[in-house]
């Protein structure tokens, strides 16, 4: 198995979780460090107030789950280009791993 180390720093995070998930479905196990230093582009207002909806629909105890440290976001936005539902997308979500630092 082949394994692609993606230093994050600089990178528009679209770019970086595309690229990622489709390594990841051709079976390659993927690292991703320096999340904290990945770029999110967009305005600004429209990115807090999206974030700020998601977070504050639903409740403490159905969810949904969002997490706030940066490896973790990065790993969503990947899964959020994986058919991660179908069996082919959870082989590739567990081969994508993200770091800090």
């Amino acid at each position: 198995m082949d394994q692609i180390i993606i230093n994050g720093k600089d990178l528009i995070v679209g770019r970086l979780a595309s690229y990622a998930a489709k390594q990841a479905l051709l079976g390659k196990k993927v690292d991703i460090i320096n999340c904290e230093q990945a770029i999110i582009s967009g305005k600004r207002k429209f990115l807090v107030d999206s974030h700020k909806e998601k977070f504050l629909r639903g409740n403490v105890f159905k969810g949904p789950f969002l997490s706030r440290s940066p490896d973790r976001v990065v790993r969503r936005i990947v899964r959020g280009m994986l058919p991660y539902k179908q069996y082919r997308g959870k082989n590739a979500f567990k081969n994508v791993m993200c770091y800090i630092g």
